[in-house]
């Protein structure tokens, strides 16, 4: 089964972080993206720009509207995504956990949703 884990951060806490500290914490998400590769886990994963780079799509009425930003002012951003295979909601919580974004962000685990087959 599919599970996706949405990874949400305080974008400014992040970029506040120290040269050493940036390159330390994305040595151990390289480490994790290679663990969850070796396991069979791993399907994709991206990195996505900050909030203020979105575009938001409405249609409304049969009028499409158009807003620059993110969706709602939050403290915590959508910063990325893995997109992870798994047996049971039980295995996917497991790898979900090891995730390095848990320790100062959050992360969402969402079962996907298959299509309906014939």
């Amino acid at each position: 089964m599919k599970y996706l884990c949405l990874l949400y951060h305080d974008e400014k806490a992040g970029e506040a972080l120290s040269e050493s500290e940036m390159k330390g914490f994305l040595g151990e998400v390289s480490a994790f993206g290679e663990e969850i590769k070796k396991s069979g886990h791993h399907l994709a994963s991206q990195r996505l720009r900050p909030a203020r780079t979105a575009t938001i799509i409405r249609n409304r009425n049969g009028r499409v509207i158009v807003t620059d930003g993110p969706f709602a002012e939050t403290k915590e951003q959508l910063g990325g995504f893995y997109l992870i295979e798994a047996a049971d909601h039980a295995e996917a919580l497991q790898v979900a956990s090891k995730i390095p974004a848990t320790r100062w962000g959050t992360v969402e685990l969402r079962p996907v949703m298959e299509p309906a087959g014939p």
